[in-house]
């Protein structure tokens, strides 16, 4: 008996001292990938040409190792600010009935959110998003109420309808016909997406919306999930184009899920334009009529984009530069 009890304990003995080493060897071997799987960041992307600037803008904040919370705001302002832009912010075109109203959204990476829609008369709605998220127990303010909130926490009220903007809704008054022109009115928002040097992720997205919109009308740009998501443990997303189409698969939280699920930024993309196809295909819907782009990160600082048809660019910076490129697109 004592000896079946000495062997057994010398096997127990052995049978550990095996477990321990291979667990040690495992752990060594997912350490040695880690090391060796060269993670890219800081990395900033933003969507069309505006892109360029605001990257620029972030990327001064991203270099000094500074947080991507700070770097998107800081980079979607530029083209809020200029009144040039016809789009977004100041400048931005305004509805049927006269008035330039704002949307937009911001996103950390401890899921932090904030959003405004349809704000009036404040020329940097993607402040006052983060206003919100920071300084209310809200994620969305809307209308009167975003303006008033606004206007408390000191920012300045604006005429924000631009002689050019004017000009051409006065034009527009004299058939008032609504139809939306891909790559043309479409590249209405700019959203932005960034990993900063700790390797954390966040997201701004902000427009003036489609022209001559209903008043009222919102699209997917303020609404988290829609016009932009981000989790910290995967990846981000945003998108540009027809805001209605985006919300309808709720594009952003789908690209990111799709992400965890182990597909690359360039093929969760894709199908969520997939799905947009189908869904279109399937309402009887002309397809040539919209255009929904998606530009995705995920926290290796690999990146991709996808859209409905050709047009649609977005703008990187990285370590080797910022530059331009187009998108790949499903009608050929």
């Amino acid at each position: 008996m004592t000896n079946r009890r000495n062997f057994l304990k010398k096997t127990a003995l052995a049978t550990a001292g095996l477990a321990l080493t291979s667990f040690k060897n495992t752990t060594e071997t997912v350490e040695n990938k880690v090391t060796l799987n060269t993670i890219q960041k800081p990395i900033v992307l933003s969507t069309w040409r505006f892109g360029i600037e605001a990257n620029a803008a972030a990327w001064e904040i991203l270099s000094k190792n500074g947080r991507a919370l700070d770097a998107v705001e800081a980079g979607v302002k530029i083209p809020e600010g200029d009144p040039n832009e016809r789009s977004v912010g100041y400048g931005g075109r305004p509805d049927r009935d006269g008035k330039v109203t704002l949307d937009a959204c911001i996103m950390d990476e401890f899921s932090n959110i904030g959003s405004v829609a349809c704000l009036e008369h404040i020329k940097h709605p993607i402040s006052v998003a983060r206003a919100v998220m920071e300084k209310t127990p809200h994620v969305m303010l809307v209308g009167k109420g975003a303006l008033q909130f606004a206007l408390s926490q000191g920012f300045k009220k604006e005429n924000l309808l631009v002689e050019d903007s004017e000009k051409e809704w006065k034009d527009w008054l004299k058939t008032s016909q609504y139809k939306p022109i891909a790559n043309i009115e479409n590249h209405d928002t700019i959203g932005m997406i960034a990993l900063d040097a700790n390797g954390n992720l966040s997201g701004a997205c902000t427009t003036s919306g489609m022209a001559f919109k209903m008043h009222g009308r919102v699209g997917d740009s303020p609404i988290i999930g829609a016009g932009l998501y981000v989790d910290n443990e995967i990846g981000a997303a945003t998108a540009t184009g027809h805001g209605e189409e985006v919300i309808r698969i709720t594009g952003c939280h789908l690209v990111v899920e799709l992400m965890r699920q182990g597909l690359s930024p360039q093929k969760a993309c894709e199908e969520a334009v997939m799905r947009i196809v189908k869904l279109t295909k399937n309402r009887g819907k002309d397809l040539k009529e919209i255009q929904v782009g998606f530009i995705a990160l995920n926290k290796k600082g690999e990146y991709g984009s996808y859209c409905i048809q050709g047009g649609f660019n977005y703008a990187v910076y990285d370590a080797t530069g910022n530059r331009l490129i187009d998108a790949n697109y499903f009608l050929k």
